[in-house]
């Protein structure tokens, strides 16, 4: 390679590296304005109850998909850590339904708060070809809806979840 051709090329190379760090630094700032806007909305999560009573469904092995602003199944939630995907374990009490995430925050759902159990094909930005995401529509302290989004590890557990048909 001649000198003119290594400059060009190292020059070239330094334009797309700085052009990466720039959309890098967009889409930072973009998130963290999203974070500041739903804050707003999304207030404080209920608190963890002191006791609960016994187990109405066993606890549920699986993954926390995310939970999105409802009815908009891809308006993912990113305020607080709402926004990432971790391993979890979803039991229901009579009280409400506990969701404990593998290096993030338990959340509590409290029983009055549920508007309904269903199942999806998509939500918080992942979709798939069969209704395999549990999702659970309830109101925020705030007065907000959200769509949680659970992803059991085995699919036949749903039933337990689902409310039962009416005949």
């Amino acid at each position: 390679m001649n000198t003119p051709t290594l400059v060009t090329s190292l020059v070239m190379a330094a334009v797309v590296a700085i052009l990466i760090a720039v959309l890098i630094q967009a889409m930072m700032r973009g998130w963290r304005h999203r974070v500041a806007r739903q804050m707003q909305i999304i207030g404080n999560l209920p608190p963890l109850p002191d006791t609960v009573g016994p187990t109405l469904v066993p606890a549920t092995k699986g993954l926390y998909v995310g939970s999105t602003l409802a009815p908009h199944w891809n308006d993912r939630v990113a305020a607080g850590d709402l926004g990432f995907r971790a391993k979890a374990v979803l039991t229901r009490y009579p009280e409400g339904i506990m969701l404990q995430r593998t290096g993030a925050g338990p959340i509590w759902i409290p029983d009055e708060s549920i508007a309904e159990i269903r199942t999806e094909k998509s939500l918080a930005g992942k979709a798939l070809t069969h209704e395999g995401i549990l999702a659970i529509r309830w109101r925020l302290p705030s007065g907000t809806e959200i769509d949680t989004g659970f992803r059991a590890d085995d699919r036949r557990d749903y039933s337990k979840w689902l409310p039962e048909e009416v005949a």
